[in-house]
């Protein structure tokens, strides 16, 4: 007696297909990864009310940016216009925040390795005394600033260093604490497997590092380079001390307009100016590590003219029994 047994096998795209609209029992239509409508509804209005929290005390400074006259007790400027703002060009706000800008990209430009390379050194316990040196690295932050600042304020005049000079060497000590801890957390979940097989495959060192290490470990290093600018940034003793008035930044713009001119619309131009670069390095990083939508399906394999030709299903075959 002779039967036919069909053993034809299963295409992978429908099966990934098939995998992806598996439905739950109960729910008519809805796919497994579609989320539910109240889970939904409640992450919206959780954002809507952080961003109504975080940019709600912006907008005074908004309004007094471009308010000519704005008095008591009306809720909103008499008159707009930018008197603001050429009061604060005038008060060289123009010059200072190019300073900041270079002032904070050169930190994280030397900040970021160097915290980088001692949060390794300490990750792979390659360091002597590693306690020490631990808190030796944190001890900007655990130290009081002002007596701090004007201990090595001393030193630095006694060894004739330039003030623009010290200044970056004091900023880019009081950053290092912040890059060895978000580079430290980073490593302490890096596995090393993926530098040896590179080696193992004939990869040099500098190819390795280059197209395997730093791919690897971009995203920490982008947070790390992050606070290293807000350190070199929004800094105002370091700054004023170190500086001796020579290194002129935008906080200190802030803070002198604030005390000494009186001018409210200059004021909030300034420091409205200093909050932005912040929320696009912000934006930019929370858009650099957003992942895909749940939703994308996976690219699946099409045919091609270049592309071998997919495996056949098993054929029919007869079994005898």
């Amino acid at each position: 007696m002779a039967m036919t047994i069909s053993t034809s096998s299963i295409d992978p795209r429908e099966a990934l297909r098939s995998q992806q609209q598996r439905q739950l029992p109960g729910d008519s239509g809805r796919p497994l990864t579609r989320s539910r409508g109240l889970g939904r509804a409640t992450r919206i209005v959780s954002t809507v009310l952080i961003t109504l929290w975080f940019a709600l005390p912006f907008l005074p400074l908004a309004l007094w940016s471009f308010a000519n006259q704005w008095s008591y007790p009306d809720a909103l400027p008499q008159s707009f216009g930018v008197d603001g703002i050429n009061a604060a060009l005038s008060n060289g706000a123009a010059s200072a925040f190019g300073r900041s800008i270079l002032l904070a990209l050169v930190v994280t430009v030397i900040a970021t390795p160097l915290g980088a390379m001692a949060a390794r050194a300490l990750t792979r316990h390659k360091v002597k005394h590693e306690r020490l040196v631990t808190a030796i690295l944190f001890s900007p932050v655990v130290l009081p600033p002002f007596a701090a600042v004007l201990g090595i304020n001393v030193v630095l005049l006694r060894a004739w260093v330039p003030p623009m000079v010290g200044v970056v060497i004091v900023l880019v000590a009081v950053a290092i604490p912040y890059t060895t801890f978000s580079m430290r957390v980073a490593y302490s979940s890096y596995d090393d497997g993926f530098d040896e097989e590179a080696r193992t495959l004939g990869a040099s060192s500098r190819s390795t590092l280059w197209r395997v290490h730093l791919p690897l470990i971009a995203p920490a290093l982008a947070r790390s380079a992050f606070l290293a600018f807000l350190v070199g940034w929004s800094d105002y003793l370091i700054t004023l001390v170190i500086g001796g008035g020579g290194v002129v930044t935008l906080p200190l713009v802030i803070a002198s307009s604030a005390s000494g001119i009186g001018n409210d619309s200059s004021v909030a131009v300034t420091s409205l100016s200093a909050v932005i670069p912040p929320l696009i390095l912000l934006a930019f990083l929370a858009r650099a590590r957003t992942p895909r939508k749940a939703g994308a399906r996976w690219p699946l394999p099409s045919r091609s003219p270049r592309s071998p030709k997919p495996t056949p299903p098993l054929r029919r075959r007869r079994c005898r029994g």
